[in-house]
């Protein structure tokens, strides 16, 4: 079965050191999120410097230079879908970033799961293909192995209530039939999105920190779909709040590697 041809061998035909450049001092912590109208608004907050460009067929993909709280992070727009999402962090961890804050919206796979509640996934079902090239197969890979706790006391500080669970990564958003959904409910999934197990199995190949949480959208565990605050206009003010709990995140993050 080709998705058990894992090849460990880090030197492939096509490196992204072949492609971009590295850029002195870039931030060593970068924030990512993956709506348009969701990275636009929390742009706004800043006055943002471009550090640089990830250039792609369907166009280039700005990244910026921001400060929250005195600290410098890195913001850019991820793409929905593993493959895009991972080739751009490929290069911009090539380019010099060591460590990745990814938020993003997700279906819900319990009902209890509150509209924009927040999600810490802690393991990834590997329904996708992208992850087996970046990590041995397996039916699911464990994520969010160093930053939880700090991202716990970011949402206690706050006051925001959270759920852990596993994630079902699908990289087919028109295939989650209702045997599926009651599937992956029977494996311990709570929600599903298009990323995670992609994005942890790149991240841990490369050596990258990574930590991904999620607001959760449409609800899959009902009779008929509901697509609740799916869209990116929805609820936008709650969701740039949220947003800005990844840069909270990240001053804690800076703080501990500090302290090493």
């Amino acid at each position: 079965m080709l998705l058990h041809e894992f090849d460990p061998n880090k030197d492939a035909v096509i490196n992204p050191e072949m492609l971009v450049n590295k850029i002195e001092d870039f931030p060593d912590v970068t924030v990512s999120c993956f709506s348009k109208k969701l990275f636009n608004n929390v742009l706004s907050f800043f006055d943002p410097k471009q550090i640089t460009e990830v250039h792609s067929a369907v166009g280039l993909t700005p990244v910026y230079e921001v400060v929250y709280q005195g600290e410098r992070f890195a913001f850019y727009q991820s793409y929905v879908g593993e493959p895009k999402c991972i080739g751009d962090y490929e290069d911009i961890m090539a380019m010099g970033s060591k460590c990745l804050i990814l938020l993003g919206n997700c279906g819900v796979l319990d009902r209890t799961i509150e509209d924009c509640g927040i999600i810490i996934p802690t393991k990834a079902i590997r329904d996708e293909g992208a992850s087996y090239h970046y990590a041995p197969p397996s039916d699911t890979i464990d994520v969010n192995k160093k930053y939880k706790h700090l991202f716990k006391e970011v949402l206690n500080q706050f006051g925001y209530p959270y759920v852990e669970g596993t994630t079902w990564t699908t990289d087919a958003c028109y295939r989650e039939t209702r045997e599926k959904v009651q599937r992956r409910k029977a494996q311990g999934a709570i929600c599903v999105e298009m990323e995670c197990a992609g994005m942890q199995a790149l991240c841990d190949f490369r050596g990258s920190d990574f930590f991904q949480f999620f607001y959760a959208g449409d609800n899959l565990d009902h009779s008929s779909w509901q697509p609740r605050s799916l869209s990116g206009e929805s609820r936008l003010d709650d969701k740039s709040k949220i947003a800005l709990l990844a840069f909270e995140l990240g001053l804690k993050i800076k703080k501990e590697n500090k302290e090493r």
